[in-house]
């Protein structure tokens, strides 16, 4: 067997050794499922083996779960086989599916006691092997993660989790873990019932065996004649679990999330049969689950594709890998000094300049707060904390940039400020030297024009709060080199971001496509459409807020400014503008700049949340829409995500961006896309496919107007029946493919 080892002590303990070579952490690939169903007949037929110890070799946990490179791929559902008809393939995909269903449950009915020892995480399929087992055995370590998260990528589990957990620890425990994806601790899983014993760490195998050396039982609770689950269906408890949990899905998932509903249904319906017939339901649903949209988009983009940006998929080939230990931040703003504390915490050494040293200090107070906060919650200590803290050197003097490996410019969105600030920065820059702008619309091509090294000059913008988003997006100028962007790439990975790269334009990539959400939703409002309805279905979307309330939270002024900036660039008239004259009214006649003025679309309590929609929009804008039924929601959720979509395909035809993974999990941290979707350029290969996208935006552009008409590039597509993953992917997005 290639990942697993097989030692039988003098007790006829075997212990077996789950090591799958060349990784860093165990996941079950198609090779691991092989030798699984040979350790069962070993087990079954070698009479010298009274019990068995599943243990992991690897110091970095037991199993972090299936492989979901291979599934993306169709080797867990047998997509990709060569099966003739549909009914062949449905057949093919459940067999497939059910292989390691089958495979656990001859660990659980060998007739011989079977112990896990888990000195480690054990994650999703990783758990499902433990709850095969008769005993459970953890380490005490509180960083120990037990859990299912399955759903966290648009799956359910699909080796037993769904049935054997609510049989241990009950329905409602065991839906709530699985439908949020939560992580227990030892102490919390021995406490609900998964995990058996909890002994200090490195003893897990010895406490297993002794399990073993004692009267173990060879038999699951459930396979004990007259076993009934707590809180099964045909309960008080039950009823109210099934009836309330469904309520709750609707609500919280808007039913965007078909795993979630799928997980009620499969634990509702497993719990009123057997074991075996339960395990049978649960590899249709999980079959069911991964064959949607959704689960395909959110494998690619929030797994597949996240580790590979995670790892430099966009960095140039060929250049030496840069060593970020010091980087001076430009601008102690809210941006600069989130910068700062990011690079800290990262243990790169940092300069935050300012204009006086009060509004360096300022800047540094900024990480001061969160550090007291995280030590006050017990996330770090106080010598973790202090230690971060004195990596940031406040300054105003630019001769402290001398030795640093990168500069970054944090500072207003003013042409002639940052030029002034470029000359000053590179007077003592040291010639191979880095210079990333943070902005987050200005054309970096120009910027760079008052640079005298612009092969050294690139953009990298932040997203606001730094400390929480984990996007950095890197632009590159017209000048800008291969080398200084594989340096940028090195930066951001360094400080434990997410890099995607876009190539130079007004907005860049995510404020262009990010707009159009916004502007989308005042179009509704001036057509008449009640706010309410406008926000209520922006959220159930799948978006992280309504479009005004995002207007708000970005700055109606600072949305006025934009549309003007732009107007100029591109020699429109604004005047003509209708949605440009409602924010002129609303900022400069009727003073609401949005929440940080306390009030804008929305007015805001004293906590700075928003308690309702300001009432007098109505005088400028007469509502003429006051109910939503079904089909007004759909046409209004189309038209938020289509038009999204067609910005992020105009910026595809232009250049801008090149690759479907920067697209796709660059719209989903940047700016919440629908999460649901696995991004922007998956809604539109996997929920539409080109013909029918390019079909759909044609009779929404006739009714609503040119900005919906799909750019000759998708056309294209759809005469070629292409996706964007097929036509961009190529050798870099293989492995999203």
């Amino acid at each position: 067997m290639e990942n697993f080892k097989i030692d039988v002590d003098s007790d006829g303990i075997a212990l077996i050794t789950f090591d799958v070579p060349g990784r860093s952490m165990n996941t079950i690939t198609g090779g691991v499922m092989k030798d699984l169903v040979e350790i069962v007949q070993r087990i079954k037929s070698d009479e010298k083996i009274k019990g068995a110890v599943i243990a992991s070799g690897k110091t970095s946990g037991f199993c972090a779960g299936a492989d979901l490179g291979e599934m993306d791929e169709g080797q867990f559902t047998g997509s990709g086989g060569a099966a003739k008809s549909e009914e062949e393939k449905n057949k093919a995909q459940f067999e497939r599916a059910f292989t390691l269903n089958k495979t656990l449950r001859a660990i659980e009915t060998c007739g011989k006691p079977v112990a896990c020892a888990l000195e480690g995480l054990a994650l999703g399929g990783g758990l499902e092997i433990a709850l095969a087992c008769h005993y459970r055995v953890a380490a005490d370590n509180p960083k120990i993660k037990l859990g299912l998260p399955e759903s966290k990528v648009g799956l359910l589990p699909g080796a037993g989790g769904t049935q054997r957990l609510p049989r241990l620890i009950g329905v409602q425990n065991a839906a709530m873990m699985i439908l949020q994806g939560q992580d227990k601790s030892p102490q919390d899983a021995k406490s609900l019932g998964f995990v058996n014993e909890v002994v200090p760490a490195g003893q897990t195998v010895e406490a297993a065996k002794k399990w073993l050396k004692g009267s173990p039982s060879a038999v699951a609770p459930w396979d004990v004649k007259g076993y009934r689950v707590k809180d099964g269906p045909y309960t008080p408890a039950g009823a109210m679990i099934a009836i309330g949990g469904n309520a709750m899905v609707s609500k919280q998932t808007s039913l965007n999330y078909p795993a979630q509903r799928n997980i009620l249904s499969c634990i509702y319906e497993g719990m009123q049969v057997p074991i075996d017939a339960a395990l049978r339901i649960e590899s249709r649903y999980f079959v069911k689950t991964a064959n949607t949209p959704q689960a395909k988009g959110m494998i690619r983009s929030l797994f597949v594709s996240m580790q590979a940006l995670g790892k430099g998929a966009n960095r140039p080939e060929g250049v030496p890998a840069l060593d970020v230990k010091k980087v001076v931040v430009i601008g102690a703003g809210l941006m600069g000094a989130g910068i700062a504390y990011v690079q800290a915490k990262a243990g790169v050494d940092t300069v935050l300049i300012d204009v006086s040293m009060e509004n360096a200090e300022k800047g540094k107070d900024y990480s001061k707060k969160i550090v007291e906060k995280d030590v006050g919650r017990g996330r770090i200590t106080k010598d973790k904390g202090d230690d971060l803290l004195a990596k940031i050197k406040p300054s105003t003097d630019y001769n402290d940039i001398k030795g640093a490996d990168l500069v970054i410019e944090a500072v207003f969105e003013n042409p002639a400020l940052k030029a002034d600030i470029i000359k000053k920065a590179e007077a003592v820059m040291g010639d191979t030297v880095v210079f990333g702008s943070n902005t987050s619309t200005l054309p970096i091509t120009g910027l760079a024009e008052s640079s005298v090294r612009k092969k050294n000059f690139i953009g990298i913008h932040f997203f606001s709060p730094v400390e929480r988003m984990g996007l950095v997006e890197i632009i590159m100028g017209k000048e800008t080199s291969q080398e200084t962007l594989a340096k940028a790439v090195d930066y951001v990975l360094k400080i434990r971001k997410t890099p995607i790269v876009v190539n130079d334009h007004r907005g860049f990539y995510t404020s262009r496509c990010f707009g159009t959400y916004t502007t989308e939703g005042i179009e509704m409002l001036m057509e008449g459409v009640a706010p309410a309805i406008i926000e209520n279905v922006g959220r159930q979307c799948g978006m992280p807020m309504g479009p005004l309330e995002v207007s708000d939270s970005v700055g109606l002024d600072t949305a006025l400014k934009i549309g003007r900036a732009n107007a100029e660039a591109t020699g429109a008239d604004i005047s003509k503008d209708p949605r440009s004259g409602l924010l002129a009214w609303i900022v400069e006649e009727k003073g609401r700049a949005g929440r940080k003025a306390g009030k804008g679309f929305y007015e805001y309590g004293a906590d700075g949340k928003p308690t309702r929609i300001w009432p007098e929009i109505s005088q400028r804008v007469a509502t003429k829409v006051r109910e939503c039924p079904p089909e007004l929601k759909a046409e209004l959720t189309k038209r938020f995500l289509f038009r999204q979509c067609i910005e992020v395909a105009r910026c595809f035809e232009e250049g801008v961006i090149t690759d479907p993974r920067d697209a796709d999990v660059g719209s989903i941290l940047a700016w919440g896309f629908a999460p649901y979707s696995g991004g922007c350029v998956s809604y539109m290969d996997l929920f539409w496919g080109a013909a029918a996208f390019v079909k759909e935006a044609d009779r929404l552009a006739q009714q609503y107007g040119e900005r919906f008409t799909p750019p000759k590039l998708l056309r294209d597509m759809a005469a070629k029946n292409e996706s964007f993953y097929q036509r961009f992917g190529g050798k870099k997005a293989k492995a999203a493919a």
